[in-house]
């Protein structure tokens, strides 16, 4: 059973109970992301993330660590276009003191100077592993790409140049401006008591202000086709082709996600047998669907032969094709149905990705989707449906495309511009 309260603070709770486990996760999530910066603060939300770990008024980094591990629990972060999630994980039993460690961070952050340029340096350590991971790479410019000229377009880790420009003081007022109470939400996924974790939440982020003054409108930006190619001294070249697609809200996202599964989802999709078996051109091919608030996108992935390109990109076109062209079978769409539905229950074993999950939805669509909804949103996807709402994700056209290769190669000429 998931339950939401609005507590006096005007922080928003949103809690699942899972009685038949002993551990807790608990986020504390902030509508704070990549979509609220500008080209000089890029990737301040990301360094606000890191920055929080390195120390409070009350405890050094290397307390932070040591009073999670001192309970046995899990202590984490990450930052997305749209919001930021700190959490951990412990004991039933030690939920308060996991959550204590949180607060501390959220309430009481040095940003000491020192700590940020080093930081700094760490995090320009990882945008260097993100450029040599060119999978990673081919994913992070497709989606710059796709939203390009817009908020979802905001690169989340920012640049070394961008990073010098973050101050002490730039880093104090993003902070102070963007935490903010109504901003808040805490997800918990577990077992525990409703009563006592609102109890606990009540009184705590009293320090930061009730809500964002002057909050900027989100306009989406206009999707435009854009084609580019990245060469690096790579021995395989990593193809990702992406078109606009559902957002967390859509009335049909249980038809996209249907979609998906039966192109890529699997090792029995469309795109597997046909690539991979069949052509024999890609080790590893797969679609998968990307969901924000105010935006989406489907993609496709593959690594291939730095000669294999134009064969392998024809390969999806075929079945993007065959998509437009072809009704699914009934075979699979039962099959994508069942799949989907078994991904789903095995996920409610999982207290993060329960509290991940809830989080999401509740801070991003102000929405809660019930277990018994999400299981009825998959049966009720037909062949029929499935027709409506397929031309977007199979029209050829549509699609922007990225490839990480060794290898020039004339992009424009396959795309089709």
């Amino acid at each position: 059973m998931i339950k939401t309260r609005t507590l006096s603070n005007g922080v928003r709770v949103i809690m699942e109970e899972m009685a038949q486990v002993q551990s807790i996760a608990i986020g504390i999530w902030v509508r704070a992301g990549a979509i609220d910066e500008t080209d000089k603060n890029a990737g301040i939300s990301h360094f606000v993330e890191h920055m929080m770990f390195k120390g409070t008024e009350n405890r050094t980094a290397k307390d932070i660590a040591a009073d999670i591990d001192r309970i046995g629990g899990q202590i984490n972060a990450f930052t997305g276009k749209e919001a930021t999630c700190y959490y951990v994980k412990s004991l039933s039993e030690n939920y308060r003191d996991a959550a204590d460690v949180l607060v501390d961070m959220l309430e009481n952050s040095l940003f000491d100077k020192n700590e940020m340029d080093k930081e700094r340096k760490v995090i320009c350590e990882e945008i260097k592993m993100t450029k040599d991971q060119p999978d990673d790479l081919a994913h992070d410019t497709l989606i710059e790409q796709l939203f390009k000229g817009g908020p979802l377009g905001n690169s989340i880790i920012g640049t070394p140049t961008s990073l010098k420009r973050i101050t002490h003081n730039v880093i104090r007022n993003y902070v102070d401006k963007q935490y903010v109470r109504d901003r808040i939400v805490v997800s918990v996924a577990g077992k525990f008591d409703a009563d006592d974790i609102c109890d606990y939440f009540s009184d705590k982020f009293m320090s930061l202000r009730q809500t964002v003054e002057d909050a900027p409108q989100f306009i989406p930006a206009a999707f435009v086709k854009s084609n580019k190619v990245i060469k690096k001294d790579i021995q395989q070249s990593h193809i990702c082709l992406g078109a606009p697609g559902a957002t967390l809200n859509d009335d049909n996202s249980f038809v996209y996600q249907i979609i998906n599964n039966i192109m890529g989802g699997s090792m029995s999709s469309r795109l597997f047998q046909n690539i991979r078996e069949e052509k024999g051109l890609a080790y590893s091919v797969f679609s998968s669907m990307g969901t924000f608030g105010n935006g989406g996108y489907f993609e496709v992935y593959a690594g291939v032969s730095h000669d294999k390109i134009r064969a392998a990109i024809m390969g999806i076109k075929e079945e993007l094709d065959r998509l437009a062209s072809e009704k699914v079978t009934a075979d699979e769409l039962e099959s994508s149905k069942e799949q989907l539905k078994s991904s789903y229950v095995f996920s409610q074993e999982s207290t993060s990705t329960r509290m991940i999950l809830n989080g999401k939805n509740y801070i991003l669509i102000d929405r809660v989707f019930m277990p018994e909804e999400v299981i009825k949103g998959y049966d009720d996807v037909t062949i029929e449906k499935i027709e409506e709402v397929k031309e977007i994700m199979s029209d050829f056209n549509n699609y922007s495309a990225v490839v990480v290769s060794n290898t020039r190669t004339d992009l424009g000429s396959i795309m089709g511009k």
